[in-house]
């Protein structure tokens, strides 16, 4: 039977749910808990699959936000990395009414480069991690991780702390990851996301391989009502090369919305 795992803490009267991205759990936000859990009450979730999250087979993005509904609190704000970015953007257009505000990190309403000029991860990577899933998928993942923190300064250090996450809890199945890694292929959420209706702030790596910093000015001329922060030395994982500068954006932005 399918399980979703979902811890809920902190001692703010706020609610905040942090999604966390492709091939992880929610013991990646382990090292900006205690500070956000002073500001919020906070909800971390490992994604169907993902995780202690067992029992799910591969989702599509719709799938996997209704796997989420029956614990979601009536409102709060959503932060999402990476692939969970694209799960609380899908969350925010759906259930708008239950979003009091959206926060993407290291995301992409698109995360696949393409013939518009559209900068994001080439097609024929993606194929390649998806092809390798099958071989050695727990060599796949390490080098999808090791991708994620290369040009900071920490990269060494935060590259073992991302496989740490990933190693402290089960792996996700084959069809699990192969599914995760189809939704960055295949997704494009630009377009839906111009009607969205809640505040949105947008938090990028300035030497981000994943997701290029320059999807963050392409997004300011598209979303002009929506704010973008890029962090100067950090890469795909802000929250763990910046914790002290990341957690004052995310309190700062909640405090206006």
């Amino acid at each position: 039977m399918a399980q979703l795992y979902w811890h809920t803490t902190g001692t703010g009267n706020r609610d905040l749910v942090l999604l966390h991205g492709w091939g992880l759990n929610a013991e990646v936000w382990r090292c900006i808990m205690a500070p956000l859990s002073a500001h919020f009450r906070l909800h971390v979730v490992d994604l169907p699959g993902f995780g202690r999250s067992q029992g799910f087979g591969a989702l599509t993005l719709d799938e996997m936000v209704e796997a989420l509904l029956p614990q979601l609190p009536e409102q709060a704000i959503y932060l999402g990395w990476s692939l969970g970015g694209l799960v609380a953007s899908r969350l925010a257009l759906r259930w708008p009414q239950r979003v009091t505000g959206l926060i993407t990190v290291a995301s992409s309403p698109c995360f696949t480069a393409n013939a518009e000029n559209w900068p994001g991860i080439k097609p024929e990577t993606l194929a390649g991690f998806q092809q390798q899933l099958s071989h050695d998928y727990q060599r796949t993942v390490e080098r999808f991780l090791a991708l994620q923190t290369l040009g900071t300064p920490s990269a060494r250090q935060d590259a073992r702390a991302l496989k740490e996450v990933v190693l402290s809890q089960p792996m996700p199945p084959v069809d699990v990851l192969a599914g995760g890694l189809e939704i960055l292929r295949s997704v494009d959420l630009r377009e839906e996301m111009e009607t969205l209706e809640v505040p949105l702030l947008r938090i990028y790596g300035y030497l981000d391989g994943l997701v290029p910093r320059n999807v963050a000015a392409l997004l300011d001329r598209r979303w002009p009502a929506s704010a973008s922060l890029v962090m100067e030395k950090a890469a795909h994982a802000p929250f763990i090369s910046h914790p002290q500068d990341f957690c004052a954006a995310v309190t700062q932005f909640s405090a206006s919305v």
